[in-house]
C-alpha cells in the first residue's frame, strides 16, 4: 500500500482498525521523507573535494509541516483537532511512530524510567554536557493539533536536517518527548524529582493512573527516583512552543522570545455537605455542598481580581454527588489553579482563597478541603538564551517580541537542571486547547529555523 493510500485509510479506518494504520505509518513515513535528501552539507566542492564555506543549514519546512500532519493520524479528530491523551493507545502509536522518525535521523532512542522518550546523538566532545531540545505530544480531551506536537515535529526535523547535512556538534543532542505534559508535567518533573507519590494514583484522562501508564509506555513507576538528572547536568534546553495567546498575531510579530515561564498550584478541591431529598429538605435546613461550591468558585474569580498583579485562578472542573436532580448534592469534587511568574504571589492568593473557603464552610455548615496535586515553580529562562534566540531570530530576518508565557511548559521544569530557552511562534486568534487551535506552516517553519540557528550558536559558544 502507498503512504498516500495510507493516509487516506487512517482517515477513514473504523476505530478497531487504528493501530494496524499508524503502526504501518510508522514503518513507511520516515523511509518517505528521508526520500531525497542530500547526503553532504550542501557547499560546493574544490577541486580537490574540500568543502567551501557552507551555509548555514535551514530546516525543511516542507518535511517539518508533514510530520505535523502525521501526527493527527494518532487521535485526530473530525473538527480539525486531535485528543492523543497520555498513555493512551493512540499516545503510544504517536511515539512509536517518533521513535521510527529518531532512528531514521541517527539518534540513539531510548525509554527513561519515568516513561520519556529519549533520541540521543553523540558529540564530538566526551565531556560536553547535552543540548536538549523537544516538547510533549499528548493532548487535553477534544484539543488542537499544535500544542506540543509543533516543538516535537521541529526537534524531529532538526536531528533530520543535522544528520543528513552530516554536520557534527561538539554538544550531544538530546530529542526529548515528555509524558503527560497536559496531566501535571509528570515526565519533566520526574527529572527533577518533582512528582509525589500520591500523583503516581491520580487517574488520568485517558482512565490510566499514572503508575499504569508509565508502566505502558515502558517506564518503571518504582524507579521513578532513578529517573532524576542532577542540576547542572546539561548545557540547556530549548523549547519551541506555539504561543497559545493572540500577542504575536495582534502586533505582527513572528518570534517570540520567552522570558518567563508561571509557577503553577494545583489543588483538589472537596466540599463536603449533606446528601437529602431535594423535595423533602427545607432549604434552610440544606448543608447544599455545591451551592457551598458555587460561593467558592465565586471567592476564587474575586480574589484573582482584587489584588494587583497578572496573577491567574481557576477552577476548572466541578462534579456533583451523586449528581442526581432529586438529590441535594452531599459532595462536590473540583479543581483550583493558580498561576504568576512569581511563587510568592502565587502562595498569597492561595492564602487569601484558604481563608475565604474557611469562611464559606462555616457560613453554610460544610467542610472545604484543597488538596495537594502538584506545583510548578515559576521559571525565568536564561538571559544568554534569550539574546542567543533573539540573535538567530535577526540573522533570518524575523521580527521578534521579548514576552512571558502564561501556559506552564515543561521548559519550566528543566530550568532546575540548567539553562532554558523558549521561542513563541503566533497562535491564530489566540486560541488553544481547541480543536480551533491553528498555527500557519509557514510560522512553524521560521519557528523551527529559528531554534536550529539557536541549537548551532549555543553548540559554538557552550
Amino acid at each position: 500500500m502507498t503512504l498516500d493510500a495510507l493516509l487516506d485509510s487512517g482517515r477513514n479506518h473504523p476505530r478497531r482498525g487504528f493501530l494496524k494504520v499508524a503502526a504501518a505509518l510508522a514503518a513507511a513515513l520516515p523511509a518517505r521523507l528521508a526520500a531525497g535528501l542530500p547526503a553532504h552539507d550542501g557547499s560546493r566542492p574544490t577541486p580537490d573535494g574540500a568543502p567551501r564555506h557552507p551555509q548555514p543549514p535551514r530546516v525543511d519546512g516542507q518535511r517539518l509541516n508533514a510530520i505535523l500532519r502525521v501526527f493527527r493520524q494518532f487521535g485526530g479528530t473530525d473538527d480539525g483537532g486531535t485528543t492523543r491523551l497520555a498513555y493512551s493507545s493512540e499516545d503510544i502509536a504517536g511515539r512509536r511512530y517518533a521513535t521510527q522518525a529518531m532512528r531514521q535521523a541517527g539518534l540513539e532512542v531510548a525509554v527513561d524510567l519515568a516513561g520519556n522518550l529519549i533520541g540521543r546523538r553523540p558529540g564530538t566532545d566526551a565531556d560536553a554536557l547535552p543540548i536538549i531540545i523537544g516538547s510533549h505530544m499528548d493532548t487535553v480531551p477534544g484539543g488542537g493539533s499544535y500544542d506540543g506536537h509543533v516543538g516535537v515535529a521541529a526537534a524531529l526535523e532538526i536531528a533530520l536536517t543535522l544528520h543528513h547535512h552530516r554536520i557534527e556538534l561538539r554538544h550531544p543532542l538530546e530529542v526529548v518527548i515528555f509524558q503527560n505534559e497536559e496531566g501535571g508535567k509528570t515526565g519533566s518533573r520526574a527529572l527533577v524529582g518533582r512528582v509525589e507519590p500520591h500523583e503516581l494514583d491520580i487517574v488520568t484522562a485517558s482512565g490510566f493512573t499514572i503508575r499504569d501508564g508509565i508502566t505502558r509506555l515502558g517506564g518503571d513507576p518504582a524507579r521513578l527516583e532513578e529517573a532524576q538528572r542532577e542540576p547542572g547536568s546539561m548545557a540547556g534546553f530549548l523549547e519551541l512552543h506555539i504561543e497559545q495567546g493572540a500577542i504575536l498575531e495582534a502586533a505582527g510579530i513572528q518570534i517570540g522570545v520567552v522570558e518567563g515561564i508561571v509557577g503553577i498550584r494545583r489543588r483538589n478541591v472537596t466540599v463536603r455537605g449533606a446528601q437529602n431529598h431535594a423535595g423533602t429538605t427545607p432549604m434552610n435546613q440544606r448543608r447544599d455542598a455545591l451551592v457551598a461550591a458555587a460561593d467558592f468558585i465565586r471567592a476564587v474569580n474575586d480574589v484573582a481580581t482584587g489584588m494587583d498583579g497578572r496573577q491567574v485562578a481557576t477552577v476548572g472542573r466541578i462534579e456533583a454527588v451523586p449528581g442526581a436532580p432529586n438529590v441535594v448534592p452531599g459532595e462536590v469534587r473540583a479543581t483550583l489553579e493558580i498561576r504568576d511568574l512569581e511563587m510568592d504571589r502565587i502562595g498569597r492568593v492561595f492564602a487569601e482563597i484558604e481563608g475565604r473557603a474557611r469562611a464559606i464552610g462555616a457560613d453554610r455548615e460544610v467542610t472545604i478541603e484543597l488538596d495537594r496535586f502538584y506545583e510548578s515553580l515559576a521559571a525565568p529562562t536564561d538571559p544568554r538564551f534569550r539574546d542567543i534566540i533573539e540573535a538567530s531570530a535577526a540573522e533570518l530576518g524575523y521580527s521578534h517580541l521579548r514576552m512571558p508565557s502564561g501556559a506552564g511548559h515543561d521548559a519550566q521544569s528543566m530550568a532546575e537542571l540548567g539553562p532554558v530557552g523558549m521561542i513563541f511562534v503566533p497562535s491564530r486568534d489566540g486560541i488553544s486547547h481547541s480543536p480551533r487551535e491553528y498555527t500557519a506552516p509557514e510560522d512553524i517553519t521560521r519557528g523551527a529555523n529559528v531554534l536550529l540557528g539557536a541549537v548551532l550558536a549555543l553548540d559554538g559558544v557552550g
